[in-house]
């Protein structure tokens, strides 16, 4: 096997990065992660995951870097537009500073893109032709594959479609407007929506949460239903409803083959699933029952990674 054939992959968060290396085959050769804490400017987080990527290759010539980044990205010119936690995050040339220090080709995604690579390449998507990503999880990260490539917009912003609006005199979300589909499907929008309806009632949803220590999340929601708590079913049943609506608006508008669905929320497996695809179909119209699976994701926590190294596959 050619050293050529080595890609590092490069998943970059708020509060750390993993790097791995991968062979041909798209194994893990070697793999190593840390925070970024100590990192107080853009230049330094980027030194960073330099250091990483020598270190993980260790000496092996590569192919090229793949990096997920959070926020939004100019995918075509490599360039981290806006912030997140990390440091002075808003148009930092990732492609160009990390293209001068390691002396190979990188591309840099948003950290949802390459989930959606990722699934779709290695992960629950292999055999689709049209695929449509989603996360459920603290907010609704989305990708886009459309005939085999990934779907990036005119802007490199194709594919946000956790801010689609479902309701427009819904609740205030994050990025400004109101009733986007996150603030009613995603884990933040299960939990207030279990507060909102504990102030005027008692639930297991307590007493599970606390305990396990924790404050209330969707898992303590989607355990408590499980129980027959009729609060939490009234939480879940809502969710359910307007991610199928969510859905719905998927299917009509990429007509894609499969629809996999990552994220802490997709945990809840046989509690979410069947009832999701069943709700989904009354919502679609009638032609496009039947020609879309919703599966679950396979990657886990490492669809980043893979995502971010098999971009080089496209």
């Amino acid at each position: 096997m050619s050293n050529e054939n080595y890609v590092v992959g490069v998943d970059l968060g708020g509060t750390k990065i993993a790097a791995a290396l991968f062979d041909a085959s798209g194994n893990v050769v070697h793999r190593e992660q840390m925070d970024t804490a100590d990192a107080v400017t853009a230049r330094e987080v980027v030194q960073s995951m330099v250091k990483m990527i020598n270190s993980v290759s260790n000496g092996k010539a590569l192919q090229g870097v793949g990096l997920a980044s959070p926020g939004a990205v100019d995918s075509r010119q490599g360039i981290a537009l806006n912030g997140t936690n990390l440091p002075e995050w808003n148009n930092v040339p990732l492609k160009q500073w990390m293209e001068a220090d390691l002396g190979v080709p990188v591309q840099v995604v948003n950290d949802a893109n390459a989930a959606a690579w990722g699934e779709y390449v290695r992960g629950a998507g292999v055999g689709s032709d049209n695929m449509v990503y989603v996360t459920l999880s603290t907010g609704i990260g989305a990708g886009v594959v459309m005939d085999g490539k990934l779907l990036l917009g005119s802007s490199s912003f194709a594919g946000e479609l956790g801010h689609t609006i479902i309701h427009p005199d819904g609740v205030l979300c994050n990025c400004g407007n109101y009733g986007c589909w996150e603030t009613f499907s995603s884990g933040t929008a299960i939990r207030n929506e279990a507060l909102r309806r504990l102030e005027s009632g008692r639930s297991v949803m307590t007493e599970l949460a606390a305990a396990a220590g924790e404050e209330i999340s969707s898992r303590h929601v989607f355990a408590a239903e499980a129980q027959g708590d009729v609060v939490a079913a009234e939480v879940i049943t809502r969710m359910i409803r307007y991610t199928a609506i969510g859905l719905a608006n998927i299917v009509h508008t990429f007509n894609p083959d499969k629809i996999v669905i990552g994220g802490g929320v997709s945990k809840a497996g046989d509690m979410l699933f069947p009832r999701l695809r069943e709700e989904t179909d009354r919502f679609v119209m009638v032609p496009y029952r039947g020609t879309f699976e919703i599966v679950p994701a396979k990657l886990n926590d490492d669809v980043g990674l893979i995502g971010a190294a098999s971009l080089f596959n496209q």
